[in-house]
C-alpha cells in the first residue's frame, strides 16, 4: 500500500488505516524497527490521536492482528464453503494459502515476524497464539469431516495431522517457497491424508 493511499478517516476506519499502515512499516522495517510517529505521519494524524485509538505497543499489535483477521474472512467469504466434502475443503485451504502468498506476500512477512517476535514476548504471544489454534482447528474439522465422508484415511489423527499440515504451510511461506513449488507440497499433503481410492 502506498502511502498516498493511506486516508484521514474517523473511528473505525482510523483505526484500519492505522493498521494497515503498521503492517506496511513492519514489512519494510521488521518489528524492530515499528515507530509510532512513522505510523502517525503515514495516516496523516498526530501522536496524540494515534495513542488515543491504540494506547499501548500490545494494542497496537493487537489492530494488526485484526487487519489480518479481517483480510483472511474477507478471502474466505469470496469461496463458499458449504456442502463441501473434507478433501474440497483442504484444497480451498491451498487455493487461499496460495493466493495469499502470490497476491499478498506482506501479510505472510507480518505474520511471521509478529511469531517470530511472540517466541519472546508474552504479550505478542497472547494476541498471536489464538490466531494459531484457531487455524489448526480448523485444519483438525477439515480432516475429521474427511475421514468421516470417505474423502481422507480412517484411521488419521486429526489434531496431529493439523499440525502436520500448518507447519508444513508455514515452513513454506518463512521459505518463500525455495525449496520447490506450492502445487507439489499441496498434493505431496493430499497423498499423506488421501484415501488411496480418492481422485
Amino acid at each position: 500500500m502506498k502511502t498516498d493511499q493511506i486516508k484521514r478517516e474517523t473511528g473505525e476506519g482510523r483505526r484500519a488505516a492505522i493498521g494497515k499502515a503498521a503492517r506496511q512499516l513492519i514489512v519494510e522495517k521488521g518489528l524492530e524497527g515499528l515507530r509510532t510517529r512513522d505510523i502517525a505521519a503515514l495516516v496523516g494524524i498526530n501522536i496524540a490521536t494515534l495513542h488515543y485509538h491504540v494506547p499501548s505497543k500490545e494494542a497496537l499489535i493487537g489492530l494488526v492482528a485484526e487487519s489480518i483477521r479481517d483480510d483472511f474472512k474477507v478471502q474466505a467469504a469470496r469461496h463458499p464453503r458449504d456442502g463441501k466434502t473434507g478433501l474440497e475443503l483442504l484444497r480451498l485451504e491451498f487455493a487461499d494459502f496460495a493466493e495469499t502468498m502470490e497476491e499478498a506476500p506482506d501479510l505472510i512477512v507480518v505474520m511471521a515476524e509478529l511469531t517470530e517476535r511472540a517466541r519472546r514476548d508474552k504479550a505478542i504471544s497472547a494476541i498471536m497464539a489464538p490466531m494459531g489454534d484457531f487455524w489448526r482447528r480448523q485444519i483438525a474439522e477439515i480432516l475429521a469431516l474427511g475421514a468421516e465422508d470417505g474423502s481422507f484415511r480412517t484411521d488419521l489423527d486429526p489434531k496431529a495431522g493439523a499440525l502436520l499440515i500448518t507447519g508444513a504451510l508455514s515452513e513454506y511461506a518463512r521459505t518463500s517457497g525455495k525449496f520447490g513449488p506450492a502445487p507439489a507440497l499441496f498434493a505431496e499433503i493430499e497423498r499423506a491424508f488421501r484415501r488411496s481410492s480418492t481422485t
